[in-house]
């Protein structure tokens, strides 16, 4: 354990159970040329520091932004966690792997200012939904590729964008198969914003979590919780299924829950669905950053 870790302040308990008022502010991690990248801080009351998670917004690689999920953002963040939703560059207007490369940026950027919102980023983790599903998955798997980490980080250029666990919600783990899917299904919509953020079917098949897992190649595979409705109408439970068992078989801890007759993102919805889904989150997280075990002396 290096120095900096010893002299760390313990990070305050996480309770699923507590409901902690939250306090939500904007800030700016990063510029690009006039335009700033915010990101929305929901900061629990107390003396902290809290364990820190990342929010990567859905919206099909092309829209939304880091207000999307602010229902279960404000959730997770009352029972003791600092949740930063943050902005990214977007189709139309940039393609595959720019977003990639401003969320690599925003971990190593929030890891390296935590203690000014009173975070401990030692197990830093992620919750993407839907498209940011996609883009938090494949970050994690792929944390030291060259082309994610293309944007430095002067004050910190030793820090890397790697994450203890992901919860992924409705996930766009297969973005080809989605796209058969959303043509089998009549949702040109969909196709259409595959195609402007990927450019090509090739980017597609690449920078995809389950091809990762088809080609075997050398990927980290950090404890997944898979949130997913049985009716969702933009990416099958089938081509979810998949990802999970490939996931296993890789050596990857993954638990898949399946919740009857739900829609595509229906944990920002208020419903009993949504709050069961919370409660699964919740209880994922407390396991992922409970202390380790004390090792007996011998």
């Amino acid at each position: 354990m290096d120095s900096a870790a010893r002299q760390a302040p313990p990070v305050s308990p996480f309770d699923p159970a507590q409901q902690l008022p939250v306090a939500v502010r904007d800030v700016e991690y990063r510029r690009d040329g006039d335009t700033p990248l915010l990101v929305r801080l929901y900061e629990p009351e107390g003396a902290g520091p809290f364990p820190l998670l990342l929010d990567v917004h859905g919206g099909a690689w092309n829209s939304n932004d880091r207000t999307a999920n602010e229902p279960m953002a404000r959730a997770l963040a009352s029972s003791g966690l600092v949740v930063a939703a943050v902005d990214f560059r977007q189709a139309p207007a940039y393609q595959y792997p720019t977003a990639l490369q401003d969320i690599h940026y925003a971990i190593r950027w929030l890891k390296a200012h935590a203690p000014a919102f009173r975070a401990d980023a030692r197990r830093m983790g992620a919750l993407g939904t839907s498209s940011g599903g996609h883009l938090a998955l494949l970050t994690a798997m792929r944390p030291t590729d060259p082309r994610y980490a293309a944007l430095p980080l002067p004050e910190a250029p030793t820090l890397d964008a790697r994450l203890a666990y992901v919860i992924a919600c409705w996930p766009i783990v297969d973005p080809y198969a989605r796209y058969e899917f959303a043509r089998e299904t009549n949702r040109p919509e969909l196709m259409a914003r595959s195609e402007a953020f990927f450019g090509s079917f090739d980017a597609m098949r690449e920078g995809n979590p389950q091809g990762l897992l088809d080609r075997g190649e050398p990927v980290e595979l950090p404890p997944v919780l898979v949130i997913q409705g049985t009716n969702d109408n933009n990416i099958s439970v089938a081509i979810v299924q998949r990802f999970v068992d490939r996931y296993r078989a890789a050596g990857g801890d993954i638990a898949l829950e399946l919740f009857e007759g739900q829609p595509h993102g229906f944990g920002n919805q208020g419903t009993e669905a949504a709050q069961r889904a919370i409660a699964q989150m919740k209880a994922f997280i407390a396991r992922q950053v409970a202390p380790a075990p004390a090792q007996a002396a011998g």
